[in-house]
């Protein structure tokens, strides 16, 4: 119908919207209720051997974790403006800022490679200590959620080839940039656990 009115994407249309699929919070809800736990236990142990977990912290370096938190800031960043974007029906820039989010995610997995590969040489493994135990395991998990949410940012930017913006795709973009918003949040979680807290 010539007549009927379009959906309006903009701002001010998404008032009171709740981004993406109903699943896609369903799943962050129990992301998150089993990183709480995981972060309660760090804590717990943390608590029990406060000389051991210090000594942990200052041998990791705080400058890396720094950089990879500027990373994932950045990354949360540029999906978010290509959503906005997409809500203003822009189609060239979702793609483009969800494919500089996506080298911010490489980047990201490029210094922990470094920095994994540093602990090892100096002979700290996952078997070292409750520390080590704690760091390898929690950033490894996070480390999946980077790669999954690389997977997604790539399915996104695919997914937007030949397409018009419309309600209907946008909702899938909207999902995809939530997941990767859980994973810029947990990353600011480990980041002030593992490096930061004395």
């Amino acid at each position: 119908m010539s007549g009927a009115v379009r959906p309006d994407t903009t701002r001010a249309g998404f008032a009171g919207h709740v981004p993406g699929e109903a699943g896609i919070w369903l799943f962050i809800a129990g992301d998150m209720v089993l990183f709480s736990v995981l972060f309660a236990v760090f804590l717990t142990h943390r608590a029990e051997a406060p000389d051991l977990f210090g000594a942990g912290r200052a041998a990791l370096d705080p400058r890396l974790g720094l950089v990879n938190t500027l990373l994932m800031l950045t990354s949360s960043w540029f999906v978010a403006t290509g959503v906005a974007a997409a809500r203003r029906r822009r189609p060239r820039i979702p793609a483009a800022c969800f494919a500089a989010a996506l080298a911010c995610g490489a980047g990201f997995a490029g210094v922990k490679y470094l920095e994994y590969s540093a602990k090892f040489t100096a002979g700290l493994t996952p078997m070292t200590d409750d520390f080590f135990m704690f760091y390898f395991v929690y950033t490894g998990i996070h480390m999946i959620h980077v790669v999954i949410g690389m997977g997604v940012l790539y399915g996104l930017i695919a997914y937007l080839r030949g397409r018009d913006i419309a309600v209907v795709n946008l909702q899938h973009l909207e999902t995809g940039a939530s997941f990767w918003h859980l994973v810029d949040l947990l990353w600011i979680v480990l980041f002030a656990l593992l490096y930061l807290v004395a």
